[in-house]
């Protein structure tokens, strides 16, 4: 019986079993910010401790940096005492520091695979839920707590428990403006938010197989969502054109060494998994949440579900989102007024996914409702330099987007960048969760970039497929 990349990754990477059944895992790349690290600095200068392997962590800083202006100090007095600590931290333990100073910073889960530090068959971790995004490389990448950050810094391995494996596999092709938000949005609908709870997810099927790296790491970063401890796609030729020149990556004989392992760790014909799901790319349209969780969510052309087509176990929360969210069942999605547009965060803050918007907005005289306030974030400093280069920044500008500096934004709102009383935004982010966006009565409904545009353009939640003509 053949294996799949998730047991060849994990079995080279145990160090030993430990007496309570977990394994001791090596932590291959350790990517840390400015959030969740101080306190796990403070537990290793509190016994002593310092950082076992500096040389496999990287520092950024992306949750609680503005994006309007990054002038020092933040006026958040709390934002410039994390960004003191960080730079205090990475000094003191000699770690590279991917800083505004640099032009290298950027999202976490953005600049990663851009300095072509993150590859396949690594074990990744890093203080963030979403870092299951880096496994659209063929890698395990696994969200950790303070405490976890703390004992990778210390001894560069994690305890944890081995995963099931569930197979999903998207058949056939997508239809013109269903983009991978759509499809993550429809398997974590499918399956449910907890459906994935002790499980990694394996994606394939044609669909998957003809996604760009960046499209992967949208579908790979919603992993967790669903309920999942990761998400990976089996590297292919498009990981390694991805991958290859980048600054971290391997260069020379080691390239070819570097890619003849990289092959060796897809999962095997034969693996075996714990379930298989298959979902047809031709029945995926537009998705647009609802309620409070990622797992409430709609067709565009669909209509608010009525709490008695959920199991009784979720009705409770399904009434609880109708209220909150100030909709009813049987409601039409679309022309759901909108006050707020944000492009960006670590799900869709990457070029391709600016670059998209532009070919449907670029010279056509489409402008943002006046009433709506429309952000476009770019995930990382080399990412918003490219906009700049290719002139992007103005078509948005024209359009009346807000064209910002790069950082984690209104995803989450740990930086000025919040909702206001109970404003609705239309997001590309992953979270749609009560006030996750910074008011604790406002709400957010998740969609893929093109939706996002498309509803500052009308001001409510509308088809991008109608508004752009396509085909």
């Amino acid at each position: 019986m053949g294996k799949s990349l998730y047991e060849k990754v994990f079995d080279r990477h145990v160090v030993t079993r430990l007496p309570s059944g977990q394994y001791q895992l090596l932590t291959g790349l350790h990517l840390i910010h400015e959030v969740t690290s101080p306190q796990a600095f403070s537990m290793l200068e509190g016994r002593g401790l310092g950082v076992l392997m500096p040389e496999r962590t990287f520092a950024t800083v992306d949750h609680i940096i503005p994006t309007k202006s990054q002038l020092r100090p933040f006026s958040d007095s709390l934002a410039e005492e994390m960004m003191i600590a960080l730079e205090r931290n990475v000094k003191k333990h000699g770690i590279r520091y991917l800083s505004p100073d640099t032009g290298e910073q950027g999202i976490v889960h953005v600049i990663g695979p851009e300095q072509g530090l993150t590859q396949p068959g690594m074990t990744i971790a890093c203080g963030d839920s979403h870092t299951s995004t880096h496994g659209a490389f063929g890698a395990i990448a696994l969200g950790i707590g303070t405490s976890q950050v703390r004992d990778v810094l210390a001894t560069q391995t994690l305890a944890m428990d081995k995963l099931k494996v569930r197979r999903i596999e998207v058949t056939g092709a997508l239809r013109p403006g269903v983009y991978a938000k759509d499809v993550t949005l429809t398997i974590i609908g499918k399956l449910g938010v907890n459906g994935g709870v002790g499980y990694a997810y394996e994606y394939g099927g044609a669909v998957i197989d003809r996604m760009s790296m960046e499209e992967r790491m949208t579908l790979c970063n919603m992993s967790i969502e669903g309920g999942a401890r990761c998400g990976y796609v089996n590297p292919d030729e498009t990981t390694f054109r991805y991958i290859e020149g980048r600054k971290f990556a391997p260069k020379g004989d080691a390239w070819g060494r570097a890619v003849a392992d990289w092959t060796s760790l897809r999962s095997d014909a034969d693996a075996a998994y714990d379930d298989v799901v298959t979902l047809r790319g031709e029945d995926i349209e537009p998705v647009v949440t609802w309620g409070i969780t990622p797992g409430q969510s709609v067709g565009v052309t669909g209509s608010i579900p009525s709490s008695q087509q959920f199991p009784e176990s979720e009705r409770g929360i399904v009434e609880e989102a109708y209220e909150y969210m100030s909709l009813k069942a049987g409601q039409a999605i679309r022309g759901t007024k909108v006050d707020v547009a944000f492009i960006g965060s670590c799900t869709n803050g990457r070029l391709s996914d600016f670059e998209e918007v532009v070919r449907l907005i670029q010279g056509k005289g489409f402008k943002v409702k006046p009433h709506v306030r429309a952000l476009v974030v770019p995930g990382s400093q080399a990412v918003r330099r490219a906009m700049i280069d290719k002139g992007y920044d103005k078509v948005f500008s024209d359009a009346g987007f807000e064209f910002r500096e790069a950082g984690c934004s209104m995803c989450l709102a740990m930086n000025p960048d919040k909702l206001t009383g109970r404003e609705v935004c239309a997001s590309s982010s992953n979270r749609n969760f009560k006030g996750r966006q910074g008011s604790p009565t406002g709400r957010t409904l998740l969609m893929s970039p093109a939706m996002v545009a498309a509803a500052a353009i009308a001001g409510e939640v509308t088809d991008a497929r109608d508004l752009f003509h396509i085909a």
